[in-house]
């Protein structure tokens, strides 16, 4: 069925709204999608965004709203992964200067899974209060990882704007913090739903709100959302340092983050529910957010149009076409370099290994933008002009 030229699924409890086709959707999502629709805490319908793939007990590119529940893998194992945006007073570079900012932030902010060989001045680590038992058994660890990037499709990118500006974007999360945060929890709800008689095969197990577990998993998370908030304006330090040392008269403003791994306590039609968002960013009314393409594509800077359908969210990027595997086994290295240096882009593909993160891996940005037109307003296209990766 379709509804206002989108696509409802209605063979379960709940309808399913997607922002894309049915036919585009991969089996693992939709079966993951389903599983959604028929929790029976899950508040009025499941959004999809044009973006989504199978993760890992919910589709990454979905938005669940719930009553009295709360559920750790329908925010992730990295929580408060996000992006943020920084505008520069450039309005072009050279290859040469790029390429020496590029060899600062390689030196400055470790990757992959390097962290620093010092811990970082705690001043950068977000303020702890109330009960944080996980968070505090990892806050040591913590110091040496805030302001490194992480692996997978994280990024730092140097981009030129369709506004004339040289605009700088980051995309990473709350590193081993968050992961162990995530992990610990889910754990703890798989115990409680077992021992309660329900079932658990989705992945989605869940915390009630009658549990002391529920306001436990609530602060631990929203530490992480914050933790992934320092480590991505630590990260933006030193890439300013960076900038500022080749191009010294260089300033810097329009600072934006946006979060799309977390969940929140929000009102949709006229309910206070629990929002979780898996790789979905808010896009409330004139809320600035992010949506990234690939190292080969443009990406956006938007503001939501609010829509209540979606539940104020939209997409987070472009999305896998396929997973990273497949991308290492069937996608051609030459073909993808080849395609990057056309564009005169500073890439970040050296070997086989890397074609996980290649654009050809990842779905049709265009596509994914004209799909949630009515999610959010296109404010700045930028074209990808220097990538590092993890």
């Amino acid at each position: 069925m379709r509804t206002n030229g989108k696509a409802i699924i209605e063979t379960e409890n709940l309808p399913i709204k997607l922002w894309l086709s049915e036919e585009k959707m991969d089996k693992g999502a939709l079966e993951q999608a389903r599983n959604l629709a028929n929790l029976p805490f899950a508040f009025k319908h499941i959004a999809i965004m044009p973006d989504t793939h199978q993760g890992y007990g919910m589709p990454i590119g979905a938005v669940l709203a719930t009553k009295g529940v709360i559920i750790p893998n329908a925010v992730g194992v990295d929580i408060g992964c996000g992006m943020c945006s920084l505008k520069t007073s450039l309005t072009e570079i050279n290859t040469h200067d790029l390429k020496e900012i590029i060899q600062i932030i390689r030196k400055t902010v470790p990757v992959g899974f390097n962290r620093h060989n010092e811990p970082q001045d705690e001043s950068w680590m977000p303020k702890r209060t109330g009960r944080l038992p996980i968070v505090d058994q990892e806050f040591d660890n913590a110091l040496y990882q805030i302001g490194t990037l992480g692996s997978g499709n994280h990024f730092i990118e140097i981009q030129q704007g369709s506004d004339g500006y040289i605009w700088i974007m980051v995309h990473s999360g709350s590193r081993n913090i968050g992961f162990t945060v995530a992990n610990h929890y889910n754990e703890v709800a798989k115990k409680l739903n077992l021992a309660a008689g329900a079932d658990i095969s989705t992945d989605l197990a869940y915390l009630p709100e009658s549990s002391e577990y529920f306001d436990l998993y609530q602060n631990e998370m929203n530490y992480c959302l914050d933790f992934a908030l320092a480590n991505r304006q630590l990260m933006m330090e030193r890439i300013k340092h960076a900038f500022t040392k080749v191009l010294p008269e260089v300033e810097f403003s329009n600072f934006i983050n946006k979060p799309h791994n977390f969940a929140a306590e929000e009102k949709h039609f006229g309910e206070t529910v629990i929002v979780h968002r898996k790789g979905a960013t808010r896009a409330r009314k004139g809320e600035w957010g992010m949506i990234p393409g690939s190292q080969g594509t443009h990406s956006f800077l938007v503001t939501g149009k609010g829509e209540p359908q979606s539940f104020q969210s939209c997409a987070h990027g472009a999305g896998r076409i396929m997973s990273r595997a497949q991308a290492r086994k069937q996608l051609d290295i030459q073909t993808e370099v080849k395609a990057l240096k056309a564009q005169g882009i500073i890439h970040a593909i050296r070997s086989r290994k890397d074609l996980d993160e290649a654009p050809s891996s990842y779905k049709d940005i265009n596509e994914v933008m004209s799909n949630q037109a009515d999610l959010v307003n296109i404010e700045v296209e930028l074209q990808p002009l220097a990538v590092v990766k993890g």
